[in-house]
């Protein structure tokens, strides 16, 4: 089982963020860091979640690193026995907010990764992103990580922008490989209603030529494409690869999706709300269509793989014939994807 943490307040608002995130919600902190540990204990009773079955924490957002160190103690108390004696435990950050004293207290409850939003250490580009860090203080958040003891350093690099060039990209790449890192996730601008470019619909580039020049730069730097946004230099996410394979998984806080065979729980994303009763969720029942064609989806887009085995004949043969086109290829019984650009189309011949 997978257990993710939302945390939805930031210092400010992205141009191109759609999340569940606030940056007038500061005063309501402590109160959540209370609400975070009541719904985790609810949901040790109600899914009967045994001690160390727990094998990954992810805590995402809005920005982690704006939620006091501090503040997450009741919930890692609470949720320490839960946890696996391997367990991944990860935490994003930005780099404006992830001071060394905020770093050190979250290694002193157990976390051993760190993912920083870097976006670019192009500072014009970070500027055009509505970003509020610099390069600077993106290089200066990641050697701090190290040198506190972060075992596992990632950063997020976005491409296809209005801003972007091949040189732009380039020195993006050749600044993040040189930094203790063993992953990286690139992301493709997505152009989203309620965020200040869905107004400025050319933000984006659309440049698939830059796209693949994305991908191939960081194979030469030895960045491994496992997904079609994440790239491993010796270390790939356990949650993220535990989520596509269709993993039960916990959500807490405001906005954090939860999964539970086959159920999906959705809490309010109204802090406020949240709060005064973080015990509330909708739950969506999912067929077994609904199932197998997120499986379908999710396993174009990543290297976890398709087992045949389990599918109707119909979609078998859909698979065999993107084999024998050279579009993937069968492994012991489970297809892989052998080009993630087309992902989602393959996923739709497959399944329609």
């Amino acid at each position: 089982m997978l257990l993710y943490l939302h945390i939805p307040f930031c210092d400010s608002k992205c141009h191109y963020c759609a999340f569940c995130s606030y940056t007038d919600k500061a005063q309501l902190k402590k109160p959540y860091s209370s609400a975070i540990t009541k719904q985790f204990n609810f949901e040790v009773q109600r899914l009967e979640i045994k001690k160390g079955s727990i094998n990954s924490l992810f805590v995402g957002g809005g920005t982690p690193s704006t939620f006091p160190a501090s503040l997450y103690e009741p919930f890692m108390f609470a949720v320490s026995p839960y946890l696996s004696k391997d367990a991944e435990i990860t935490t994003e950050a930005n780099p404006n907010s992830a001071t060394l004293s905020w770093l050190e207290g979250m290694r002193s409850f157990g976390f051993e990764r760190v993912s920083f939003g870097v976006q670019s250490f192009d500072d014009k580009k970070l500027k055009f992103l509505g970003r509020i860090h610099s390069q600077k203080e993106a290089i200066e958040a990641i050697l701090n990580a190290e040198k506190v003891g972060f075992k596992n350093i990632s950063i997020d690099l976005m491409y296809d922008t209005k801003a972007d060039t091949k040189k732009l990209l380039q020195n993006d790449i050749e600044i993040a490989s040189n930094l203790p890192i063993n992953h990286l996730s690139a992301y493709s601008l997505t152009i989203e209603k309620n965020t200040k470019f869905y107004n400025h619909q050319n933000a984006r580039k659309e440049s698939l030529v830059l796209a693949k020049y994305m991908v191939n730069s960081l194979a030469q730097k030895g960045f491994k494409q496992y997904e079609i946004s994440n790239f491993s230099r010796g270390y790939e996410c356990f949650h993220n690869k535990r989520y596509w394979e269709g993993d039960d998984y916990v959500g807490v806080g405001c906005g954090a999706v939860g999964f539970y065979k086959n159920r999906r729980f959705y809490p309010s994303q109204n802090p406020q709300a949240y709060i005064k009763n973080p015990t509330h969720q909708e739950v969506e029942q999912l067929s077994a269509d609904d199932l197998r064609l997120e499986r379908v989806f999710l396993a174009m887009r990543s290297n976890v793989g398709l087992l045949m085995d389990d599918l109707p004949q119909k979609l078998k043969d859909k698979l065999t014939l993107l084999a024998d086109e050279k579009k993937g290829i069968v492994v012991e019984g489970r297809f892989y994807n052998l080009d993630y650009f087309i992902a989602d189309e393959m996923a739709l011949f497959v399944t329609s």
